[in-house]
């Protein structure tokens, strides 16, 4: 029996340090570690049991070949040289007749590693594949980050240690941030007030001092009426402000006079006195901290949501004070040169990009020249959680489209596959991995052998590579490799010295930050950009969501559920245990409708319908419609969330609008 330490590969913001137990080749325990700087030896309920998913009895461990209809999941087994000739023998034919840019592939983050996330960009930039975009999760976020801050480092989650007042805005930490409540608690132990803001009552709303519920959509503008009344009483830091901040003055004369609290009221569904009292707390603060999570840029308005946020963080003038700062997602991807994986060099002038949310229109669009006749999905799950899923599964069912699924498990898309490749656990491969929730890094080793016969994303690129007749160099280089090549290149991509002995020995290992890095603004102009001349508009504004201007009587929320992530830990039965596609309505919506707890609802619109269990709670505001989690399709009643969302992008960054949809509902 031996202990061996690796990390979290999930698509999570706090990437956890693992303690594995290994006995006779197998995972038989999985421990926090208590020496990761952040995640401090405690683990989420899904982690807790990881060995349950990596030797799960739905595990896929040898290539499998449809022979049924598709979506039947009719297979037979065949040999890794069958499954790869066949692949490759499909693509040549395609290429010759259609081109390269028939084939498309598609992945996200299945594993967060550095290596095994990027392993497949080389390979389709060198075949010149259509080239995807891989916006689904919070590129708008992103994007309204460096409208205003450019390329600053985000305030690590530690600091809020030693905040009065935190402030934790579309976050559902419990379900999707838990270990940055470590940090929350001491600061609360200390005094710090916290506050909640989001459109229902999560669980982190009930473990909040106080929780707020803004209308979906419409932060922004909540954003604007606390700076309007922050200006009016003098609550921002005109000191800060002068030194460190362009455009407040031109914010406080053409903008902010339009946001009066009445407007906002109305606007938000926040109370004037709420409002008010909020913004005095706010600007009172000695050093407010501000947790931003990415529900908010879901939405048409996503990126200047997210912007007009961050301007109200910086006109407190908490970046100057300890314990001050704002987290949106932590720059630790920083610290490698990813390049050296993803090889953009390699990709062909003006091949075509493709946005993974346009899935569905993408695979139906009979007109797109040349059609997508091949599909190669690793690391994802789209026929689940791709929006517009009858589309998506209208384009799944193409007789002539070639799907080769790389998976773990027999997943919902992998039933649409010709051809299905068993899939490696983080477990069984190598790669490192970064934080987008926290600054530390980690090296992942392969603690056990392969089940059956699992391949890593490097390795079936590998494959692939060679029998479609690739020959560069970099196509031979190993995990391990690569590995060596991504702790080199801390050297040049973080500012400070990284320990690299450490990191090479599987250590958790914090990025050393600046001593004065919250107050190092990586702008054009060296300071916080509420201004911003290079952007259209120069200053932010509030404009509301899609739905806005959508039918049907409410407006669907689909928030994460703490026992899965997106769909990943679907196959763990200890975990889909319970309530599941619940939908949360309001007791006075629920009156209205004549409709009681327990009952079988469809929400319905123009894109499909989705059956739930009704659950009548005021834990959902008056006119929205709350369902937590991406389920599998055998969990469901013909579908899960995702018959309902659009394919609609955001104002910047092209990202998902997954909440920016309305609904009616009537009983089943």
């Amino acid at each position: 029996m031996e202990i061996k330490k690796t990390a979290c590969p999930y698509d999570c913001p706090d990437c956890c340090g693992l303690l594995v137990t290994v006995e006779n080749g197998k995972a038989v325990k999985v421990a926090g570690d208590p020496e990761h700087p952040f995640t401090r030896g405690t683990l989420c309920p899904k982690m807790a049991h990881y060995e349950r998913t990596v030797h799960s009895p739905r595990r896929l461990t040898t290539p499998l070949k449809r022979v049924g209809a598709k979506g039947s999941g009719e297979f037979t087994p065949i040999s890794w040289e069958e499954a790869v000739a066949a692949i490759a023998a499909k693509w040549q034919a395609i290429i010759k007749v259609y081109g390269a840019e028939a084939i498309l592939p598609y992945s996200y983050a299945g594993t967060m590693g550095t290596l095994q996330y990027s392993a497949g960009h080389a390979l389709f930039f060198a075949l010149g594949a259509s080239s995807l975009d891989r916006t689904i999760c919070a590129p708008a976020k992103a994007q309204g980050f460096r409208a205003v801050m450019g390329a600053t480092l985000p305030t690590a989650p530690q600091e809020a240690q030693h905040s009065d007042f935190i402030l934790l805005w579309s976050i559902s930490m419990l379900a999707t941030d838990i270990h940055f409540k470590h940090d929350v608690d001491i600061a609360r132990k200390r005094g710090a007030r916290i506050v909640c803001i989001d459109t229902y009552a999560t669980r982190t709303a009930a473990y909040a001092d106080e929780f707020i519920c803004v209308k979906p959509g419409t932060d922004g503008a909540l954003a604007l009426g606390l700076m309007h009344i922050m200006a009016r009483e003098g609550l921002v830091d005109e000191a800060f402000i002068a030194a460190y901040v362009q455009g407040w003055e031109e914010l406080k004369a053409e903008i902010l006079p339009r946001y009066t609290p009445a407007l906002v009221s109305r606007i938000t569904g926040v109370d004037g006195k709420v409002l008010t009292e909020l913004a005095q707390s706010l600007g009172r603060a000695r050093a407010p901290f501000l947790r931003l999570g990415s529900g908010q840029s879901r939405y048409g308005n996503g990126a200047m949501t997210s912007r007009l946020i961050t301007c109200l963080l910086a006109v407190t003038g908490a970046y100057a004070r300890p314990g001050g700062g704002m987290l949106t997602s932590a720059a630790g991807s920083n610290a490698f040169d990813k390049d050296i994986i993803r090889r953009p060099d390699m990709e062909k002038p003006g091949v075509r990009h493709i946005n993974m949310i346009k899935l569905g229109d993408v695979l139906t669009d009979k007109d797109l020249q040349p059609q997508v006749k091949s599909l190669f999905v690793y690391s994802s799950n789209p026929a689940c959680t791709a929006p517009d899923q009858n589309k998506v599964l209208a384009g799944l069912a193409r007789e002539d489209l070639f799907t080769v699924v790389h998976e773990r498990f027999m997943t919902d898309t992998a039933l649409y596959a010709d051809i299905v490749l068993p899939a490696t656990t983080s477990l069984e491969h190598e790669d490192i991995y970064y934080s987008y929730g926290q600054y530390v890094i980690q090296r992942g080793q392969a603690v056990i052998p392969p089940v059956g016969e699992s391949k890593s994303n490097w390795q079936v690129m590998q494959l692939l590579a060679k029998a479609m007749g690739l020959t560069d160099e970099f196509f031979a280089r190993q995990e391990k490799d690569f590995i060596a090549a991504f702790m080199d290149s801390t050297k040049t991509a973080w500012p400070l010295p990284v320990d690299r002995e450490r990191l090479a020995a599987g250590e958790p290992v914090a990025l050393p930050l600046p001593a004065a890095y919250k107050m190092q603004f990586k702008t054009p102009s060296g300071k916080i950009e509420i201004l911003n001349p290079q952007l259209t508009p120069p200053l932010p504004d509030y404009f509301p969501a899609y739905s806005e201007a959508d039918d049907g009587e409410f407006v669907l929320i689909n928030s994460p559920d703490a026992r899965i992530l997106d769909s990943s830990f679907n196959e763990r039965e200890e975990l889909t245990r319970g309530n599941i596609m619940t939908l949360l309505l309001n007791p006075v919506d629920a009156q209205r409708l004549g409709l009681k707890t327990g009952d079988r609802v469809r929400g319905k619109n123009a894109r499909g319908q989705a059956e739930f269990t009704l659950q009548v709670t005021d834990k959902a505001a008056c006119g929205t419609a709350v369902s937590e989690g991406v389920w599998w399709q055998e969990y469901t009643r013909g579908g899960n969330i995702n018959r309902l969302t659009s394919q609609r992008t955001t104002d910047k960054g092209a990202g998902s609008t997954f909440y920016d949809v309305r609904i009616d509902i009537e009983r089943v």
